[in-house]
């Protein structure tokens, strides 16, 4: 094995092989809880399982936007979480954990089920104040309360609403088509967000999606926005290894339009949400959510370093 062979293996744990989290700009930091699912447990092995299929990645430098996050890029590993704790405290430690790495860096957050994304957003809000939402889901996480739980992984959009973490007229849902009374699925929509459902975006693709790309510009403008993806906004042709898949979603490469063409929203973190290796075939779901994690930060330093989105000088 040669000298850079061996620094390849010694860094197999981290997203793209890079190097462990100092400096550098950029982080990825794994969540790895799954305690509020409730259906199919096992996304709290989502961010190693994401890593892992991150090294196919190869030099990671984007066809797209001709730029590779390593050099900018530092792994801090997962964050320390109790499994067994109750919901509340759990969420405390991820706050704190958080907002420290938020001060000091752009993150992108490797869930773990949705219900993380609560304090990832109150750790943000503190700093940023109020935050457009770019929320890429199968399901509204609207609800008020899930199966008796007062709190979990598909009302924390309706909590962050509630808290004022986000600006309700700037949040917008993309893929939107699981079963639900209609207050419930439509109400971001009710409070002035957009919603797009999977159904509405059926068939368009590349030029396609322009007049959704158009009208998500146009709403969000530059105020500071967080990004979160659950993967089974993905059909589970494209990403069978979720906790609750749902038939009728989107594409991979509608999904990667879709953040190839946003990336010059004013973006201050993302998180990848829902990755359960277990129910997994040929890691489509993990090799999935690292490109689209990797197609997110090369977005961000491409336009860190003044480059448009085919990776020329602006």
């Amino acid at each position: 094995m040669s000298i850079g062979q061996f620094a390849y293996a010694s860094n197999s744990n981290r997203f793209l092989a890079a190097p462990e989290l100092a400096q550098q700009p950029f982080a990825v930091v794994g969540v790895p809880f799954d305690g509020a699912v409730t259906n199919r447990p096992g996304a709290r092995f989502g961010p190693q399982e994401i890593r892992r299929a991150s090294l196919m990645l190869c030099d990671g430098i984007h066809p797209y936007f001709e730029v590779t996050p390593l050099g900018l890029l530092g792994d801090g590993q997962d964050m320390r979480l109790p499994n067994a704790a109750p919901l509340p405290d759990i969420r405390q430690q991820i706050e704190r954990q958080a907002a420290a790495l938020m001060a000091q860096h752009h993150c992108v957050f490797l869930g773990g089920d949705h219900s993380v994304t609560l304090p990832l957003l109150r750790a943000a809000h503190a700093l940023h104040g109020p935050l457009a939402l770019l929320h890429f889901d199968a399901h509204c996480d609207t609800w008020r309360e899930h199966f008796g739980e007062p709190s979990g992984h598909g009302t924390w959009t309706y909590e962050a609403m509630q808290e004022g973490l986000v600006s309700l007229a700037q949040v917008v849902q993309i893929g939107l088509r699981s079963s639900g009374e209609r207050p419930i699925r439509q109400y971001v929509q009710d409070q002035g967000g957009l919603i797009f459902t999977a159904r509405s975006l059926r068939g368009l693709d590349g030029i396609g999606l322009q007049p959704v790309v158009a009208q998500i510009r146009q709403r969000l403008g530059q105020q500071p926005c967080y990004l979160t993806l659950d993967i089974d906004c993905l059909d589970p042709a494209f990403a069978p290894g979720t906790g609750t898949p749902e038939p009728g979603g989107l594409s991979s490469s509608q999904v990667l339009t879709l953040l190839e063409e946003l990336s010059g929203l004013n973006m201050i973190g993302m998180d990848c949400v829902e990755v359960a290796p277990a129910y997994d075939h040929a890691e489509l779901t993990s090799s999935a959510a690292a490109t689209l994690v990797w197609t997110y930060l090369c977005g961000q330093v491409a336009k860190r370093a003044g480059l448009n989105e085919a990776g020329h000088a602006a």
